[in-house]
């Protein structure tokens, strides 16, 4: 008998204990901002941070916080930006949609070797000696880091061994610039139809010993094809998003490198 009281008056003590911590809690409880459980639930999930923050989740706490403007998630793209502005009662103004472009075309037949590379299977390993075995250090490796990172397989290897971006598959987060040791893979505007495929801004005489198919800087597409957008800076031309089609296809053609590529 005494240990059926004490068995019951152990029993009577737990319920109660549970009632009590029960009732803590609700009272307890913190009320999660309406906004921010609003905004996780449009999130995309890519937690891509290409945003800035670790994930989709930060990132939503940081915009109903204040602490960031909504509109920086490129997968979410405009829609989404749209969306976060109406939760969070501001007008919000979107950027055009950037995609990552690998800016080289130099294969390893274009490209002169300093030496035969047999280390990891790694761009930034790879780097640590001499910058990379290409003669030009400002090009593309080949070993596909970048690929590495992408979740979404935007990249791609061609057969001549170069590696290309998929448009219609990058979500545009940028982790594969932030992996490239040469910074050959940069963000651009997804409107842009002319690229010139180089990252070198090496003299022209340099740039011809070492590549096939690298920007000599001679200002042909600049000087001959005015209002075809193109500018040489620091040796190296540079295109704009906005650029004539038929007078960018006629710098182009022009090119004597044939450098200038059509995305």
């Amino acid at each position: 008998m005494a240990i059926l009281y004490a068995f019951l008056i152990i029993a009577g003590i737990g319920a109660l204990l549970g009632l009590g911590l029960a009732i803590a809690d609700k009272k307890l409880a913190i009320e999660k901002d309406e906004k921010l459980v609003a905004l996780e639930q449009i999130m995309p999930g890519a937690n891509c941070g290409g945003c800035g923050f670790a994930g989709c989740a930060d990132y939503a706490a940081a915009v109903a916080s204040g602490k960031a403007e909504p509109g920086l998630c490129s997968p979410g793209g405009k829609d989404l930006a749209e969306k976060m502005g109406k939760i969070m009662g501001i007008e919000v103004t979107v950027g055009e949609k950037k995609v990552a472009y690998i800016f080289c075309k130099g294969s390893c037949e274009k490209t002169k070797k300093d030496y035969d590379y047999k280390g990891l299977t790694d761009c930034n390993a790879a780097s640590i000696l001499f910058k990379g075995d290409n003669g030009c250090k400002s090009g593309c490796l080949h070993l596909g880091s970048c690929m590495a990172v992408c979740d979404s397989n935007a990249i791609f290897r061609k057969e001549d061994g170069t590696l290309e971006v998929d448009r219609t598959k990058c979500i545009g987060c940028g982790k594969c610039t932030k992996v490239c040791p040469n910074g050959v893979i940069k963000l651009i505007e997804d409107r842009t139809q002319f690229v010139v495929a180089c990252n070198s801004h090496d003299k022209g005489a340099d740039v011809r010993k070492v590549c096939e198919v690298g920007c000599i800087g001679c200002k042909i597409c600049q000087v001959k094809f005015p209002e075809a957008g193109f500018k040489v800076e620091d040796n190296l031309a540079v295109s704009s998003p906005v650029a004539p089609e038929d007078q960018a296809a006629l710098a182009m053609e022009a090119c004597p490198r044939k450098v200038i590529t059509r995305r």
